[in-house]
């Protein structure tokens, strides 16, 4: 049975409002402001208030615009008592948040009726906000699906073009991390939260698997050579870039769709090897008209390489291969990311260690 609150002063129409609405719903009665307000934030809530605007301690206006300012009562639906008729009162308690007026003296049928289609509404209100949380939750947990699906299908394409190298192990997951950390850092500074939207900043670290995907296309015996790589060949070891970029361009117009998703992983494997002063490829860019993504993804890169061992090479200590990123400031790199990775270079060296490479090189 629903509960109603009466605020009133007036016997008579206590009396009135009582014998009309008592064979239908509990009521609570108070004929004072200030204990009107302590009613309506007992257990069990009151389901609609009526509550005239005269009282004693406090008017009616007062009361329902503290009854509207707390977030236990807010909801309540209040319709206003009164024997004045004057459009202006009507309307200020309408503007305070009341769903109707009643005048006095009040007729019990049109009283009655007004609180149960008021009562019927505040259901349907209740209905929908469940039905519609309901929705939204449904919808979250496919967005999360979908993004858990999504994340699958780059790390595994990543790892494509990881199998083909025999010496790069666990590369995608460091780096990944290391995108994912630089980015956590980067979003620190308010300037630069700005650059992108919300949503796309994570899409970096999310693509950063996708970095070397164009070395599917390039001949295995360039890729796997035990060695460095001479002039000519180090030319077609660098057009991954381009066939990476390329693969995902195709998909794009495949699908039709103009993704983030996309344009992101498409500037990571694209750019990722283009350097601060110039000197990179495939397009020597330089300072910001290289894209953001694949700043970062440069240093990740670059550090885990310097820090993993090759036939060709020894690894180098996290310390030294700190010292040249740092070295490389405004040169090979975005001065704003290396200052980035200075400040979190100790947790660089904590993932390389929890993501060693699990393949022997040489």
């Amino acid at each position: 049975m629903k509960t109603i609150l009466l605020i009133d002063d007036d016997p008579a129409t206590l009396e009135v409002i009582n014998e009309c609405l008592r064979p239908h719903f509990r009521t609570r009665i108070a004929t004072r402001g200030g204990r009107g307000l302590e009613l309506a934030r007992m257990a069990p809530a009151p389901d609609l208030v009526l509550l005239d605007l005269e009282l004693p301690d406090m008017n009616g206006y007062q009361v329902c615009s503290a009854l509207k300012n707390d977030a236990t009562t807010a909801d309540m639906p209040v319709i206003f008592l009164s024997s004045h008729s004057d459009i202006a009162d009507i309307t200020r308690g309408l503007e305070l948040g009341a769903v109707d007026y009643v005048p006095k003296p009040v007729a019990p049928p049109i009283l009655l009726a007004r609180v149960r289609t008021h009562l019927r509404l505040r259901e349907a209100q209740i209905h929908l906000a469940d039905r519609n949380l309901h929705l939204e939750s449904l919808v979250s947990e496919r967005t999360r699906a979908l993004e858990r699906n999504q994340e699958v299908t780059i790390v595994a394409l990543g790892a494509v073009a990881e199998t083909r190298d025999n010496e790069t192990g666990n590369h995608i997951h460091r780096t990944r991390a290391y995108v994912e950390l630089l980015v956590e850092n980067l979003l620190q500074q308010p300037a630069q939260r700005r650059r992108l939207a919300p949503e796309e900043w994570a899409l970096i670290w999310k693509c950063a698997p996708l970095h070397d995907i164009g070395k599917v296309g390039i001949p295995d015996q360039i890729l796997l050579k035990p060695g460095p790589l001479d002039a000519s060949e180090f030319a077609i070891m660098k057009q991954h870039t381009t066939l990476g970029r390329d693969a995902l361009r195709a998909a794009e117009l495949r699908v039709d769709t103009h993704d983030p998703f996309l344009r992101i992983a498409a500037e990571i494997v694209y750019s990722h090897h283009e350097r601060w002063d110039g000197s990179g490829y495939p397009q020597g860019l330089c300072g910001e008209a290289i894209p953001l993504p694949a700043r970062l993804m440069a240093i990740a890169d670059v550090y885990d390489a310097l820090i993993s061992k090759r036939v060709y090479k020894a690894a180098l200590p996290h310390g030294q291969a700190v010292d040249i990123i740092r070295q490389g400031c405004g040169a090979h790199f975005d001065p704003l990311v290396v200052d980035c990775f200075l400040i979190c270079a100790e947790k660089f060296s904590e993932i390389a260690a929890r993501h060693p490479d699990t393949r022997a090189a040489g």
